[in-house]
């Protein structure tokens, strides 16, 4: 029944369409039609047990080519010359109500037949051998006792043969189940082994997450001592720089001679007026101005470097917002030799750009966690006291945290209008 079943559902596989071949059955779909129901029959049984779908599609030419058997089937009045198996089968692919009990049906009756079938081979052995006795007994008496003999003989053999096979099957039964019985043995030591190494395993990632949180503390505990000291001397020196160029400017602008006049001459005289006014924000007109206080000695040139990009040219990508504003500021270091630091906000880049800084340019990145206006504030307070510095950023919050520090403050236009004589 089974095989019937699987041929018919090989056939109508091969005329089905692309889309309605199940998927797993698409690949036995491929097979040539005489070797289809062979090599595909377990893909294909399984797929009739569980797919009504496709067992719908197979019935389909059985509904075309027997549809009084189906319809008698369906009606639960199958013809009583109906072959068995050939209706069981059928029965199994449509389903209909009580299909079970003709596929029991049929397997009474193919074990019925064969009953019938060993009977009959079994009842004409017996008469053959009947025959061949009374020949036997009637030609050769003493060749009876001879295959008696035999008979006997070959019964003792086969009873023996059948005692050693069961010792043999008792004995293969042990060995499989002292076999298995390792195995779980085996089994459970490797999981307690397993189980060990996976502390093993945690307890050294937590070790070297220790190790390394440790020296990470280790690490940034120096290179604070260090940046506190240099700090330091960094801001001390530069603030003598600044006033010894500052002194010198003053001297060249004011023309003194080089002999130090006394005291008591200046008596009556009025103070020099500071050389960088502070506490105003220059405006878009302060051009003259602004370029004035790029040359003052020391000066340093904070610039909020996305403010003045995007108010310039915004439109771009910001790569290229930055390579065009860091080669402006390189060309502008070039013409007043001021220190120049542009600041970009690096909170949201996934990583270290690589940025091609020209000579005299500093470029700066605000660390994850932090923004630009925050690392602007930082350079702003790492400023010694005296040392002109003017901070570039139309953002009022940034440009008033500059003025209160000492600072002066320009606008990023007026930044753009002088880059763009270049």
């Amino acid at each position: 029944m089974r095989q019937y079943v699987v041929e018919v559902a090989a056939e109508v596989l091969g005329k089905l369409a692309a889309e309605e071949i199940p998927v797993p059955l698409r690949r036995v779909a491929k097979f040539r039609p005489q070797s289809r129901a062979r090599q595909g029959a377990v893909p294909i049984a399984a797929q009739l047990e569980r797919d009504a779908d496709f067992r719908a599609r197979v019935t389909a030419p059985l509904r075309e080519g027997q549809p009084e058997l189906v319809a008698a089937l369906e009606a639960g009045e199958p013809p009583a010359a109906a072959d068995p198996v050939r209706l069981a089968a059928l029965a199994y692919l449509l389903r209909p109500e009580g299909w079970a009990s003709y596929v029991e049906t049929a397997r009474a009756e193919l074990e019925r037949s064969l009953k019938a079938a060993h009977e009959a081979e079994a009842a004409r052995t017996v008469a053959e051998l009947r025959e061949q006795l009374a020949e036997a007994r009637a030609t050769r008496g003493g060749e009876l006792d001879k295959l008696r003999g035999e008979l006997k003989d070959a019964r003792g053999e086969i009873a023996d043969l059948r005692r050693k096979l069961h010792e043999e099957r008792r004995r293969t039964r042990e060995a499989s189940e002292r076999l298995a019985e390792l195995e779980r043995g085996r089994g459970a030591e490797r999981e307690e082994h397993l189980a060990a190494l996976g502390g093993l395993e945690k307890e050294l990632r937590t070790l070297r997450a220790k190790l390394v949180s440790a020296e990470t503390a280790l690490e940034a505990g120096r290179k604070a001592a260090r940046e506190g000291r240099s700090l330091a001397d960094v801001r001390l020196r530069l603030l003598l720089d600044t006033l010894v160029d500052a002194a010198q400017g003053v001297r060249r602008e004011l023309n003194l001679p080089s002999v130090i006049s006394k005291p008591a001459d200046h008596v009556s005289g009025a103070e020099a007026a500071p050389a960088v006014p502070a506490g105003r924000s220059l405006s878009e007109q302060d051009a003259q101005q602004f370029n004035e206080l790029l040359t003052v000695p020391q000066v340093h040139l904070i610039v909020d470097g996305y403010n003045v990009t995007k108010t310039g040219y915004g439109e771009l990508p910001l790569a290229d917002q930055r390579s065009r504003l860091v080669n402006g500021l390189g060309g502008l270091y070039s013409q007043t030799q001021a220190e120049i630091t542009v600041v970009f906000d690096g909170a949201s880049l996934d990583g270290p750009v690589a940025v091609q800084a020209p000579r005299g340019v500093r470029v700066l990145f605000s660390r994850p966690g932090q923004i630009a206006d925050e690392l602007i504030a930082e350079l702003v307070r790492a400023e010694p006291p005296g040392r002109p510095f003017v901070v570039v950023s139309s953002d009022q919050e940034v440009a008033a945290s500059a003025r209160r520090a000492g600072g002066r403050t320009a606008t990023a236009t007026l930044l753009l209008k002088r880059l763009g004589r270049f």
